[in-house]
This record gives structure tokens, C-alpha cells and sequence, in this order.
């Protein structure tokens, strides 16, 4: 059962997965366009902000709660309540979305259909880290395996991203995602440490580069 639970986490954390997750960057773009991200050190610092913020207090946090109890059906629009850019908060919904899609078909369960139903219904947006949690939660994968496996899948998303934007070596790639690991068990023990009010806490700085990129003058991506 062991091994079955770790294969399917490979599989939902997994780059091929067609969530769409190369379609954004997440704010880093508009930090590319004003010259701040221009080489791997650069693009190196602002991951480790990002895991620090948006992937501790937003996605992070939400999964840990899922796995504390707290119904999808409370977190889901407290999670699109603190997602304040537009893109950020629909490429959540978007990714979230397909996800769901590919779970129902793939790891089918009672907690999925609940959301689903929640989400056809009107009732939740739909978004990729409770998606997530759900899915993986009801395959029987513990939060210490699940959480480090969805921050870190995020990570390698935005590092492929970074690779093709600034545009960096594939070797580059690599380097930045071996000293984000740090970064991630840094996040991860964090995690377990907040409280129901740290949930949403986020840098103003980088909530306002991802509402820039709304009206960047070109973009490669679509948050």
C-alpha cells in the first residue's frame, strides 16, 4: 500500500501532468521585464522569497489544513478571498480545475465528488492545492509526504518556466532546484508551526508584481 500511495504522489506531482502549470510564472515575469530576474541568482532569490510566502502561508497552509479537518468547503473561499490578483486567483482555479478533472478519472473517491459537487454547483472555485490535498488525502498519503511533494512539484514548475523565460541552461535549471530544496523543508517545517491566522499572510511587494503583470506591455505567460 506503501509503495501504491508513493507511485500516485509521483504521478500527481509529476511536470507531465497537464494541469498547465508551464502557462505561468506567477508574478516572476514582471519582475524579468523590469530587469530585477535576469540570470539564475537573480531568478534563485526570488524563488526562495516565493517559497517563503505565497507557498507557505497561501498553497502550503491550505493543504495543512485540509489535513487538520477543516472542511474544503471553508477553505475554498477563504483561499479565493486571499488570492488577491485576478491571474493568480483564476490560474489557481484553472490548474485546480484540471486537476480535478484528471483525479476524477484517475483517483476517483467519495471526498473528490463532494468537491466537485461543491464546485458545479457554485458553491467553491475549485483550486489546485486543495485539488490536490483532497486527491492525495483520500489515496491514503500522509501530509508529511504530501506537502514537501506539492511545494516542490510548484518549485520545479516555476524553475521549467524560468529555463524557457530568462532564458537559463537546462543544467541551471537543476542547480536552482538542488538549493530550493532547502528552501521547501524550510517552508514545510514552517508550515507546521502556523496557526489558522497565519493563513493568507502574504509580502504586499509580490502580491503587487503579480497585478502588474496584468497589464504588461508583452508576456510569454498568462500569470
Amino acid at each position: 500500500m506503501r509503495t501504491s500511495h508513493q507511485l500516485a504522489l509521483q504521478q500527481l506531482t509529476d511536470s507531465a501532468l497537464p494541469t498547465g502549470a508551464f502557462a505561468h510564472s506567477l508574478g516572476f515575469e514582471t519582475y524579468i521585464e523590469r530587469g530585477l530576474i535576469h540570470d539564475a541568482d537573480s531568478f534563485g532569490r526570488w524563488l526562495a522569497a516565493f517559497i517563503g510566502q505565497q507557498l507557505t502561508y497561501s498553497d502550503g497552509m491550505a493543504v495543512r489544513l485540509l489535513y487538520d479537518g477543516v472542511p474544503v468547503g471553508e477553505l475554498d473561499p477563504l483561499l479565493t478571498a486571499q488570492l488577491l490578483p485576478r491571474q493568480v486567483r483564476e490560474a489557481s482555479i484553472t490548474m485546480g480545475g484540471r486537476l480535478l478533472e484528471i483525479g476524477a478519472q484517475v483517483f476517483p473517491s467519495a471526498d473528490l465528488a463532494g468537491y466537485q459537487h461543491l464546485v458545479t454547483t457554485g458553491r467553491a472555485a475549485g483550486h489546485q492545492p486543495l485539488a490536490f490535498a483532497v486527491v492525495a488525502r483520500s489515496l491514503g498519503v500522509p501530509l508529511a509526504e504530501a506537502l514537501p511533494a506539492y511545494l516542490f512539484a510548484a518549485v520545479t514548475s516555476l524553475a521549467q518556466n524560468a529555463v524557457r523565460a530568462i532564458p537559463l541552461g537546462q543544467n541551471a535549471g537543476q542547480r536552482l532546484l538542488g538549493r530550493a530544496a532547502d528552501d521547501v523543508a524550510a517552508a514545510v517545517e514552517r508550515i507546521g508551526h502556523l496557526t489558522p491566522d497565519d493563513f493568507g499572510a502574504m509580502t504586499p511587494g509580490l502580491e503587487i508584481s503579480q497585478m502588474r503583470h496584468e497589464r504588461q506591455r508583452a508576456r510569454m505567460f498568462m500569470s
